[in-house]
């Protein structure tokens, strides 16, 4: 199957089960803003808790905040928001929609990508085992070809970025031949540069003067309260604060579902430090985060770092963590070393000192930072790509099951009376009222065949099903189902909750991840 019609079938699946809905859909909508569902928020509530406990119980010297959306606009003339945060835009004159340039030039990549792939594919399935990938890679010339064309051309965009060169931008996706998706026509309109910033008015007199924005990031909002924390904290470097919040961008060439929105989430650690150590923590946390990721164990292959080459104004050193969709690997967290730039900037706009006095040294210096930032919607999203699978069973069936992180998933466990004869309906919430204290426990009406329900329960990823049969009355024991291998067993009532809980336990994930961080450190 095509992996754009699985990514369909999962957009689908989101909204069928109960994940994720288009925002005011009985008004047919608003786009690139999505509301999640009953599913979906428990989903992404398990996520931020996650991440939260790895930053502040993992680490001792990392505490969080929770700062406003609406800041006062001098914060953003001092990041350099108001100056410098835009996309290069570019339109189709027959189709009359709107695309990101560097997207566009970004796709032709993957293409000559794609291509190479598909020629490595089409030698493996036809040498089989003595298949020598490295040297077919090195050899072949139609590879080779696609390879030449791929480094030169992301050689051009490059450097085109490095202004951005807008003409430079236009140049390449004519010399591309790189048409409207739409239309299939070439007519394009110059590039030109638009401001992603969401602004509103305070104050009930509407003018210039009242004008505000929405944040386009949350960081900002830890370092205006960096020396805030550091002082009532009593914190010494190095120390990092850490923050979950809303972030708005108007995104005019919003795409690929929750991936890129309008209304989105952030998961964001800022690590300050010492001048000249921000290089040893930039590596550290490239690790570290890396470790987040694979700790859930949605396959090591699935990720990849990918280094900047065009920083942006406030970083010497930033990397991407990527991850595999169904539309190619894309980000889903990046690392940067923002320097020192955002703490003088804003010492330099406010006219406040906000130095660190570090009493080992007995100076005053502005701290460098190291930024972890992670959308909890791209999060969400490469949960559900991984997790959707199309099963075929030994007697002919089909079944959709989401192969959730077990930590992860909405519902840890649903119990099933088999009918609604023998007090099975009472025994049955019985269970649901002991372990629902412990983790998210649903009860299952008996109205639906006991296979009906179980598919209900693989399809939004439940782990365990437990039901309870005319047995049960009298030898205290349920049938306890596994979601990923169908397997069942009998066990009895008073285990259910020790041999659930550890393997449904954001803790269990926690300690795993925690003994590779202490490997780290070493």
């Amino acid at each position: 199957m095509a992996q754009e019609d699985v990514f369909k079938k999962i957009v689908s699946h989101c909204k069928e089960y109960g994940f994720v809905f288009p925002s005011s859909e009985i008004y047919d909508g608003l786009a690139a803003v999505y509301d999640y569902g009953q599913n979906g928020v428990e989903l992404k509530n398990n996520i931020k808790q996650y991440w939260w406990q790895s930053m502040v119980l993992l680490h001792e010297n990392i505490v969080g905040i929770d700062a406003s959306i609406f800041m006062h606009p001098t914060t953003w003339k001092a990041s350099g928001h108001v100056d410098a945060f835009n996309d290069p835009l570019i339109d189709n004159r027959d189709s009359k929609k709107r695309y990101r340039a560097d997207n566009l030039i970004e796709d032709q990549i993957a293409k000559y990508e794609e291509k190479i792939d598909k020629e490595v594919k089409k030698a493996q399935k036809k040498f089989g085992d003595v298949f020598d990938e490295a040297k077919f890679r090195q050899t072949n010339p139609r590879v080779l070809e696609n390879l030449q064309k791929r480094d030169a051309l992301h050689a051009r965009y490059t450097e085109a970025m490095q202004g951005p060169d807008l003409e430079a931008l236009k140049q390449i996706i004519l010399d591309e031949g790189i048409a409207d998706p739409i239309s299939g026509t070439k007519n394009w309109t110059d590039v030109r540069q638009f401001n992603l910033m969401f602004s509103t008015e305070m104050g009930s007199v509407s003018d210039a003067a009242n004008k505000i924005y929405l944040r386009p990031e949350t960081a900002q909002g830890i370092f205006v309260n960096y020396l805030n924390v550091q002082k009532t904290g009593r914190m010494k470097l190095p120390f990092g604060i850490a923050q979950i919040g809303k972030a708005f961008r108007n995104e005019i060439v919003a795409r690929q579902f929750v991936f890129r929105m309008r209304e989105f989430e952030q998961m964001e650690m800022q690590f300050f430090c010492q001048p000249g150590t921000e290089m040893k923590w930039f590596e550290y946390w490239k690790r570290v985060r890396l470790a987040w990721h694979e700790a859930l164990g949605m396959g090591n292959d699935n990720y990849r770092y990918h280094d900047h080459e065009k920083l942006a104004h406030y970083a010497n050193a930033a990397t991407d963590i990527e991850f595999k969709m169904p539309f190619g690997f894309k980000e889903v967290e990046g690392i940067h070393s923002r320097t020192d730039f955002d703490l003088s900037q804003h010492e330099k706009y406010s006219g406040r000192s906000i130095k660190y006095f570090d009493p080992d040294t007995n100076e005053s210096y502005t701290p460098y930072d190291v930024e972890t930032s992670i959308g909890v919607d791209r999060m969400f999203l490469s949960v559900m790509c991984h997790a959707y699978t199309e099963e075929q069973m030994e007697n002919g069936e089909s079944r959709v099951v989401l192969k959730l992180p077990e930590a992860l998933a909405p519902v840890k466990c649903a119990v099933f009376p088999l009918d609604k004869k023998d007090g099975l309906p009472e025994i049955a919430h019985q269970i649901v009222d002991e372990l629902k204290f412990h983790f998210n426990t649903h009860y299952g009406d008996p109205k639906d065949s006991i296979g009906k329900r179980y598919r209900r329960q693989d399809a939004v990823g439940t782990p365990y099903c437990v039901t309870v049969d005319h047995d049960t009355p009298n030898d205290h024991k349920v049938t306890l189902r596994h979601r990923d291998t169908m397997l069942q067993e009998r066990v009895d009532i008073d285990q259910l909750r020790a041999i659930i809980e550890d393997r449904v336990s954001i803790i269990s994930v926690l300690k795993k991840l925690g003994q590779q961080i202490a490997g780290l450190d070493k």
